[in-house]
């Protein structure tokens, strides 16, 4: 598999429908992971044995991640400008990863069939936060939530791309200059590290919180939304 760099610059220099498909590889990357990295499977469980209770380890699976992306924040930022073409796609890739485990993860503790189809376009969509789903709803361009996704009688290969690319295009507009104050900073040497750690980890931590609220424990939803 390419690095997260590479697979970075590449969501930014290929077509919607290109983009995507390299979405799907991080994505199946962060769920599954492999013999390095652990798939969110193995990490929530691995969680849940040490803590004994799902919530808890739903709690310890988060603060992981968001200790997890500080770091790789610090250490794609903190060689100022000389290592931007290099940090910035890294970071976008490496935050994208640990963005699926995490989610992933609290889905899996939450009931959720993570192999699923249905669940993994659920996962990709809720990386974009709350605040962007509801902006892409509200113009018609998603036509429904991660949970009603993950919860759809049937699976709809239409719905995916459309994720995917949504997905992508927002990943590269960030990338792109959407969030120039901080990508200004993170040129500064070692004040760039302090900024990318503090952003990534807080990005992470607003994310969490959504995919708590999101994927509600499955044994609570109704019995027609749990087949």
């Amino acid at each position: 598999m390419a690095t997260a760099g590479e697979i970075g610059k590449q969501l930014v220099a290929r077509t919607p429908e290109v983009a995507g498909g390299l979405l799907r590889q991080l994505i199946d990357f962060g769920i599954d992971g492999n013999d390095t990295f652990p798939g969110a499977r193995i990490a929530a469980g691995k969680k849940m044995q040490d803590r004994g209770d799902r919530e808890q380890a739903i709690d310890a699976v988060i603060t992981s991640h968001i200790g997890l992306a500080s770091a790789q924040g610090f250490a794609t930022s903190v060689g100022g400008l000389l290592m931007l073409p290099i940090g910035l796609p890294a970071n976008l890739a490496g935050m994208a990863v640990l963005s699926v485990r995490m989610v992933a993860g609290v889905a899996h503790l939450r009931g959720y069939d993570v192999t699923d189809r249905r669940v993994r376009s659920a996962i990709a969509l809720a990386i974009l936060g709350e605040e962007e789903i509801r902006k892409l709803m509200a113009a018609g361009k998603l036509p429904t939530t991660p949970l009603a996704i993950a919860t759809a009688p049937v699976f709809d290969p239409e719905l995916e791309r459309t994720i995917s690319e949504r997905v992508a295009g927002w990943l590269s507009g960030r990338l792109g200059g959407k969030h120039l104050a901080v990508i200004v900073l993170r040129r500064i040497p070692l004040v760039g590290g302090g900024v990318g750690a503090a952003v990534d980890g807080f990005l992470t931590y607003t994310l969490a919180a959504y995919a708590k609220r999101e994927f509600v424990p499955r044994q609570q939803l109704p019995r027609f939304s749990q087949r």
